[in-house]
């Protein structure tokens, strides 16, 4: 089965075509390395919950939106190819220095798919 990376994070109203931007930019690269898909989703429908919510795990603000994101690979090995390859790129360097969100608030993490419909 594939492999996928999947991040939250919380970005500035102010800032969301700047993030757009880098996202795009960002998933090019992803997919010129080997990824088989790259999808950045903003959220539309995520209420802030009382004990857990998508906003809530990223301390999102009342100024910012939550981007729900995610990376398929054919496996975690070529997953780690790719991100060598991605995170040796030069092309990021300058957006991941001065990144359009706090990078603290970020949650992600690699996941075997055990069901795909």
């Amino acid at each position: 089965m594939a492999y996928v990376d999947g991040f939250v994070i919380a970005v500035p109203k102010d800032k969301i075509e700047i993030y757009k931007a880098l996202a795009r930019k960002a998933g090019d690269i992803w997919m010129e390395y080997g990824a088989l898909s790259y999808v950045e989703s903003i959220g539309d429908d995520v209420p802030y919950g009382e004990l857990t919510s998508f906003p809530r795990s990223v301390q999102a603000k009342e100024d910012e939106v939550v981007i729900f994101s995610w990376i398929t690979y054919q496996s975690r090995q070529q997953r780690d190819a790719v991100m060598e390859k991605v995170m040796a790129d030069t092309r990021l360097k300058d957006e991941m220095a001065s990144m359009p969100f706090d990078g603290k608030r970020m949650i992600y993490g690699g996941f075997d798919i055990f069901l795909q419909l």
